[in-house]
């Protein structure tokens, strides 16, 4: 009894307690669910390496080869060892089935491609974007180094500038001829 009393008074506790707060800062706990959780991934991946299966030599030979030792039992085999009773409707159906699976992984499979191919698309467009952006920008600095290099003095100019300046002396030097003995241009004052 005491027991019970106990378990009564904690169960009232409980009720009285506010409910707990929901944080949002915090992800929400899982849910348990029904349903079986898959990943989408996966199965993409598995329908992907199906869908190239059957469309390699390796899948035609084996499936030919299958239908060939079909045929063949079905055919020459005792009759309690036939077990495909009516002629080749079990091998029909096995070939239908196998087609109606394959169509559907094979379109999943180039679904997954083309948005594959869509995404590598639209990152060669970005880097050609980035490509033109920065082959643009370059050309505008060599082109502002070209019109820089044009007023830059080059070593040809400043021989060519020398020399002028050094017959410019020379006809200095001839039209006003030193007077000082001692060899000085300018008298003491």
């Amino acid at each position: 009894m005491a027991a019970e009393r106990t378990q009564d008074r904690e169960r009232d506790r409980e009720r009285d307690r506010p409910a707990p707060r929901i944080r949002l800062d915090l992800p929400r706990e899982r849910r348990a669910r029904l349903l079986p959780e898959y990943d989408p991934e996966a199965f993409g991946r598995l329908s992907e390496r199906i869908a190239r299966f059957l469309g390699t030599g390796r899948f035609l030979v084996w499936m030919t080869l299958t239908i060939v030792v079909w045929v063949l039992w079905n055919i020459f085999a005792p009759g309690a060892l036939k077990f495909d009773e009516y002629p080749f409707i079990f091998l029909t159906l096995a070939l239908s089935l196998q087609a109606s699976y394959a169509a559907p992984l094979i379109l999943l499979a180039q679904n997954r491609q083309d948005d594959r191919d869509r995404v590598n698309l639209e990152q060669d467009r970005k880097q050609n974007e980035r490509s033109i952006a920065d082959t643009e920008y370059l050309t505008r600095e060599i082109a502002a180094l070209r019109m820089g290099l044009g007023e830059v003095a080059t070593r040809d100019w400043i021989r060519s500038e020398l020399q002028d300046l050094i017959k410019e002396l020379e006809e200095r030097r001839d039209l006003f001829p030193s007077g000082d003995a001692h060899g000085r241009d300018v008298p003491d004052r």
